[in-house]
């Protein structure tokens, strides 16, 4: 069975859409599954749809590709189209497989997309086990301890540890690693960056504020300015 890579394209021209559908269109394995005009629908729509690539435009209003790419850390495979060339760097210090410069040629097109097919071929174990996971692997005074994660109510940023809250702890635990590597680790939609220095599970807040979360377990976690938008979805009590 072949295998198809559903496609979202997120770019405030309607004409860089056209193109890149029909860029897209000559490839068996790619589907357009998705369009979104700016930087919040595409994120509404990530977080409602499964998605394998994402073209991703950088001059966008409200939310620009850039701090896209900053506030979805956990996002599809994404590949920036953009008229653009001053954000290159930025683009790939937040794991752009490749850096398209309008108008995309065929050519870059599908250099573009040969990169994204030799990615999932060599992380398609990866991507398979991550989606499967539902419990969170820690070591704790040299041994090794399984939390499901439905359990974790927030995790806060150390410098180069963790602080774990969990309704099955009575106490938070402190564990080595950092944000950005247990993101991966749990990516699941019920977890949220809301701060650059937290990680909350979303069915465990309580209240929402534009500054502030409540969690299940009474505590006060604060929103980065840059991650409120992604509040647009909750319940503002």
């Amino acid at each position: 069975m072949a295998i198809t890579y559903r496609c979202l394209i997120v770019d405030d021209e309607s004409p860089a859409h056209k193109a890149l559908i029909s860029h897209i269109s000559k490839f068996d394995e790619l589907e357009h599954s998705g369009s979104a005009f700016n930087g919040m629908e595409a994120i509404k729509m990530l977080n409602a749809n499964q998605y394998d690539i994402i073209f991703l435009d950088i001059n966008m209003p409200v939310i620009s590709g850039v701090e896209l790419m900053e506030l979805q850390p956990n996002r599809p495979l994404t590949i920036v189209t953009t008229a653009y060339s001053d954000f290159a760097l930025s683009a790939y210090q937040n794991d752009a497989i490749d850096y398209l410069l309008k108008p995309i040629s065929p050519e870059k097109f599908a250099k573009a997309i040969e990169k994204a097919k030799t990615y999932f071929s060599g992380n398609s174990l990866k991507k398979e086990i991550n989606t499967n996971v539902k419990t969170f692997s820690y070591r704790i005074n040299g041994q090794m301890t399984d939390m499901p994660l439905e359990d974790i109510i927030y995790i806060e940023s150390l410098g180069n540890y963790m602080k774990l809250y969990s309704t099955r702890l009575k106490s938070p635990v402190i564990i080595y690693g950092s944000l950005s590597n247990i993101a991966s680790e749990i990516e699941c939609s019920n977890f949220l960056q809301v701060h650059r220095s937290f990680i909350v599970n979303v069915n465990k807040i309580t209240a929402v504020t534009f500054k502030n979360l409540t969690m299940f377990n009474g505590e006060v976690v604060p929103v980065g300015r840059k991650y409120q938008i992604l509040l647009n979805n909750l319940p503002i009590r």
